[in-house]
């Protein structure tokens, strides 16, 4: 169950803090991986200090979607939630700090920290498991006792139903 909804949980988290991030940047700010506009010679001092926390941010969430994309086992998943939610506490709390100097809106800081209570509440759920169980491999009690699942249908046997009583079928009548 839990790995089902590790998948969901990561997507949804990720989408919800770059668009939070997405907000952060305002017109004329270069996008992630963009070239800077020509006119442009320095970034803003806030910037300076914001991309290198996003960039580990970023890089940190493909590590994680790269391992639960490849289904990896349940504690390396906590390793990665664990090292994401580090690296983004520290861009929540850069944004909380520097809003008013940096002009960010408010809506935005408390989006971004809900989003990071989502994800500590998702790092919480996946490493709570415990330490999963291999599953046997070996034969099942079915193949054990040489029988079958499902019965097999016998063309000799009456054919006896829902609809047979014991005076005949009804609908033969």
């Amino acid at each position: 169950m839990i790995m089902r909804l590790a998948p969901l949980t990561v997507a949804v988290l990720l989408g919800l803090t770059a668009s939070a991030a997405a907000q952060f940047l305002g017109p004329g700010m270069p996008l992630p991986g963009a070239a800077p506009p020509p006119q442009q010679q320095q970034m803003p001092p806030c910037m300076q200090d914001f991309v290198p926390l996003r960039s580990e941010a970023e890089k940190r969430a493909g590590a994680l979607q790269a391992a639960v994309k490849r289904k990896v086992p349940r504690e390396e998943i906590c390793n990665l939630i664990k090292s994401f939610s580090v690296a983004e506490a520290k861009v929540v709390a850069f944004v909380d700090k520097n809003q008013q100097s940096c002009g960010i809106p408010p809506q935005v800081v408390t989006q971004m920290k809900g989003n990071h209570q989502r994800t500590v509440a998702s790092t919480t759920q996946v490493c709570a498991g415990g330490p999963t169980v291999a599953r046997p491999t070996g034969p099942g009690l079915s193949e054990v006792l040489g029988t079958t699942r499902a019965p097999t249908i016998d063309t000799t046997a009456p054919h006896v139903g829902t609809m047979d009583t014991l005076t005949g079928n009804v609908l033969q009548r």
